[in-house]
């Protein structure tokens, strides 16, 4: 049945790019890291992935909406791909200039801000409305497994070389463009009159008419902005727990221990009830954890805390997805992730930025204890801000579609 092979061309696929993405991931980090040891660079690289995402949002959410997703999605998969080889190339060659590897970082950068519209709008053409929060719950699992053994498999691989770990995220991506591109998706609804620059913005006037998706969007953005610690894992391997590139690796896979957990649990009991307060909760515990690992010198204990910070970050993605894609119409959901993308780039690649930003002027650990607590006052803001979001008990309907 097309509907069964569908699930594992997408479930295989998506699984093989979140690998690619994850090694490499660990492997850029550290490489830019150990260049010069220093943590700013390690928020330069947040930002040379982010500013793509940004200057592009509206015309690859539109791109989305108007053409083929799963061939968009495959297309920019194989482009990251040759730009992830230029940067094998540079790293065999024992090149030392941080502007060039920032270059091919922006290149990648460009491929998924392009992509990921397209990639996040094709599982709802495969499942049923009612099947939603089921199979997001299970893939969102599966996909944290992948999470947890994708750094593993990084730091291993970084210390034997970098170029071993990118080559292999390199082939992930292949992987992953065959099996997405292979894809038989089914349009719910489709453009029926020409393109005009007024739909293209639709996605933003979207979600700003909608105070609930408004807020959780935003609340996830600030909150993880300033909160997020991955980005100076780096620094707290080489410099405070002495680890290693595979230690950095078990710190990269403690967060999505924890999401996986929760992940799995709520693919057996979805949110029903309160998922306002069930955000806002999730999203303290995020910021409690993160003071908590910034004070922490003991590594075991750390990565239990990683973990803590992985599992309540969990119950914030699937609220947020679930408000997202069940409540946009198809037809202009691209448009509508595109602008989501931003929100999430931001939090974790801007917010890279500022933390290592912060980090290069207070030093690694009041950067991130400093962004814990700031996330707690962002919680406090946004329960007064959006009074709709703190008091949502149920996932809306299905809007219309403009």
């Amino acid at each position: 049945m097309p509907v069964a092979r569908n699930h594992v061309l997408f479930f295989v696929g998506m699984l093989c790019g979140e690998l690619g993405y994850q090694v490499q991931s660990v492997a850029v980090a550290w490489h830019v890291f150990t260049l010069r040891h220093q943590a700013f660079d390690l928020g330069l690289v947040g930002l040379a992935l982010f500013l793509p995402t940004f200057a592009l949002a509206v015309p690859a959410g539109f791109l989305s909406d108007r053409h083929d997703r799963r061939l968009i999605a495959a297309a920019m998969a194989l482009v990251e791909a040759v730009c992830v080889l230029a940067f094998v190339v540079a790293v065999t060659q024992r090149v030392t200039s941080i502007v060039l590897y920032l270059a091919v970082l922006m290149g990648i950068g460009i491929a998924r801000a392009f992509g990921t519209p397209a990639e996040r709008s094709l599982l709802p053409n495969i499942v049923t409305r009612a099947e939603f929060p089921r199979v997001q719950a299970t893939y969102a699992s599966l996909r944290e497994l992948t999470i947890i053994g994708g750094p593993a498999l990084g730091g291993l691989l970084v210390a034997f070389s970098a170029a071993t770990a990118l080559a292999v995220s390199v082939a992930a991506l292949v992987v992953y463009a065959a099996f997405i591109g292979a894809l038989r998706v089914t349009r719910t609804e489709a453009a029926t009159r020409p393109a005009t620059w007024h739909d293209a913005f639709a996605g933003l006037r979207y979600i700003r008419s909608r105070p609930i998706v408004a807020g959780a969007i935003s609340l996830d953005l600030f909150a993880v902005l300033f909160g997020g610690a991955t980005a100076l894992l780096p620094a707290f391997a080489d410099g405070i727990f002495h680890v290693g590139p595979t230690g950095f690796g078990a710190l990269r896979s403690a967060p999505a221990v924890g999401a996986a957990l929760v992940a799995a649990a709520l693919a057996r009991r979805p949110l029903q009830r309160r998922v306002g307060p069930a955000l806002l909760c999730a999203i303290a515990g995020f910021g409690v954890a993160t003071i908590a690992f910034g004070l922490s010198r003991n590594f075991a204990f750390s990565l239990v805390l990683l973990a803590i910070a992985g599992g309540t970050d969990m119950v914030s993605v699937v609220v947020r997805s679930n408000l997202v894609q069940l409540t946009t119409p198809d037809a202009m959901r691209g448009r509508v992730n595109a602008v989501e993308a931003v929100f999430i780039g931001a939090s974790n690649q801007l917010g890279a930025f500022e933390s290592g930003t912060l980090a290069a002027f207070v030093g690694v650990v009041p950067s991130v204890v400093l962004g814990g607590a700031a996330t707690l006052a962002v919680i406090a803001l946004w329960a007064a801000l959006f009074p709709a979001l703190r008091r949502a008990d149920r996932f809306p309907l299905a809007a219309e579609a403009p």
